[in-house]
């Protein structure tokens, strides 16, 4: 959706949107309209029962100009600092416009005290709500087919457009995170995932290098190979560096890319087994938010790594009870193959403080079902080594919308996955089955590193539309890493 800012209303075809507050008097915010209009939509704002509830959009038609102009009233509520406020109010109106056959929406703030990032970002709510993936629909029906186009914000303050900028942004690199986790299995894999964010990012100035599995083996990553090595698609180890000055350290993102999760020997129920598309949800928000740091500039080094197999089922595929050795050194007893995610992130972990030496590095996995359990779809699960890097990564959560909650990592969770044969487990019982994950990931951490893991694997899809997205991917972790970037690593 294209995004524009104006300093009066324009002319011509489009929806009219007024945010209202709960404090307002909806006769006062509707000045501007003749008498008969106003006392129109008042009463249709009352018989709708519209409160003013963050979001709440009462619509009505009124005469402007011998032409009939839908009016949509959105609440902002009574709280101005209520997270996500304007985002949802933005992405409220692109869900009530979506398909409706307007094709302009123009949003007024003339008389609201807005400052310019709330203004940016109900532009953005507004936009990122659009995204739709229709590619593989051959008969969309004229009433399914997304018609609006365009969001004028008008009455913005100075510095809006600059706010804006850097949103717009974020934007890109939801587009991509999305665009990779929707995709079927058969068209992203390893290969083509990589191919995919190259076209994506090409121009923007990041630095693409690949591992193949041969490198890979020279290194010695045996538990990410061990994953791979039942699929007909070789993997990969995906890196992306973007050098925008700041610390001489980089900060490290390290994603989880399995491009389909059939579980491998431990093999999967059939149910539900085409959503392990999206099992490589942690590698896709790495390399969103790389794009939107670079497609803003920020000034921090930042490098993702992305560990890309797909875990099938083959005859040559690794079996429960087998041994792997990692390249760190440490042996692997794999108890289940369908704990797969864990064992391609300690090779990439150990990987990429080797080779970057960072001081901070975050992981963002699919990696456990228990963590569904625990939080439902409405935080990402949050374990670190130390307590700044988790304050930080939790105000980001809070600040993007992208939600976190901290949990326990300690020596009894990490007892648990010690192995009779091998150095470790890659998994234990089903009790704490979220901590226990992350307690095998912290053993491939190393001195004087602040790690941080991000289990999300209930945040990357949704079977419901949600505040800026529709059913389908959400884009999770885009706006968490851009916002902690820009809040602790920019000058």
């Amino acid at each position: 959706m294209k995004v524009s800012f104006a300093a009066t209303r324009p002319d011509g075809a489009h929806a009219l949107a007024i945010p209202v507050r709960g404090e307002d008097m909806l006769h006062d915010r509707l000045q501007g309209f003749g008498e008969a209009a106003r006392t129109l939509a008042v009463r249709s704002a009352e018989a709708q029962r519209f409160e003013r509830e963050p979001a709440a959009i009462a619509e009505t038609f009124i005469d402007e100009k011998d032409a009939a102009r839908r009016l949509l009233l959105v609440g902002l509520g009574g709280k101005a600092d209520e997270a996500g406020l304007y985002e949802k109010a933005g992405g409220a109106l692109t869900a009530r416009l979506l398909t409706s056959g307007e094709t302009r929406l123009v949003i007024d703030l003339t008389g609201l005290p807005f400052d310019a990032r709330q203004a940016a970002r109900l532009a953005f709510g507004a936009a990122a709500r659009s995204w739709r993936y229709d590619i593989y629909r051959t008969k969309l029906g004229r009433k399914q087919r997304p018609t609006l186009e365009e969001a004028v914000i008008v009455g913005a303050p100075e510095g809006s457009e600059a706010e804006w900028a850097h949103l717009a942004a974020v934007l890109n690199g939801l587009d991509l995170t999305r665009g990779l986790v929707t995709e079927p299995s058969n068209i992203i894999y390893p290969e083509t995932f990589i191919e995919r964010v190259s076209a994506s990012i090409d121009g923007l100035g990041i630095e693409i290098e690949v591992l193949d599995e041969t490198q890979m083996a020279t290194l010695g990553m045996g538990a990410l190979l061990g994953v791979g090595q039942g699929s007909v698609r070789p993997p990969r180890l995906l890196v992306l560096k973007w050098n925008g000055g700041g610390s001489a350290k980089p900060v490290v993102f390290v994603g989880k890319g399995i491009t389909f999760d059939t579980g491998g020997i431990s093999i999967k129920p059939a149910q539900g087994m085409e959503a392990m598309k999206w099992d490589m949800g942690g590698a896709g928000a790495v390399v969103g938010a790389l794009k939107a740091l670079a497609a803003r500039k920020a000034k921090a080094n930042v490098i993702g790594v992305c560990a890309l197999a797909e875990n099938m089922p083959d005859g040559n595929a690794q079996r429960p009870g087998d041994v792997v050795t990692s390249m760190s050194g440490q042996t692997i007893e794999v108890i289940n193959t369908d704990a797969e995610g864990r064992l391609v992130l300690a090779d990439a972990m150990t990987w990429a403080q080797r080779e970057f030496g960072p001081e901070v590095m975050v992981d963002l996995a699919t990696l456990t079902g228990a963590m569904i359990i625990s939080l439902g779809h409405e935080y990402g699960g949050l374990f670190s080594n130390d307590d700044g890097l988790a304050g930080k990564l939790y105000d980001a959560g809070l600040a993007s919308g992208d939600k976190l909650w901290r949990f326990p990592i300690n020596d009894a969770y990490d007892k648990m996955m010690d192995s009779a044969i091998a150095d470790m487990k890659n998994a234990g019982v089903r009790d704490a089955g979220s901590i226990t994950a992350a307690c095998f990931l912290h053993r491939f951490v190393e001195e004087g590193v602040k790690w941080a893991h991000l289990d999300i694997a209930g945040m990357v899809w949704a079977d419901k539309a949600g505040a800026l997205y529709d059913k389908g991917a959400t884009g999770y972790g885009v706006a968490l890493l851009d916002r902690f970037i820009a809040d602790n690593h920019e000058g």
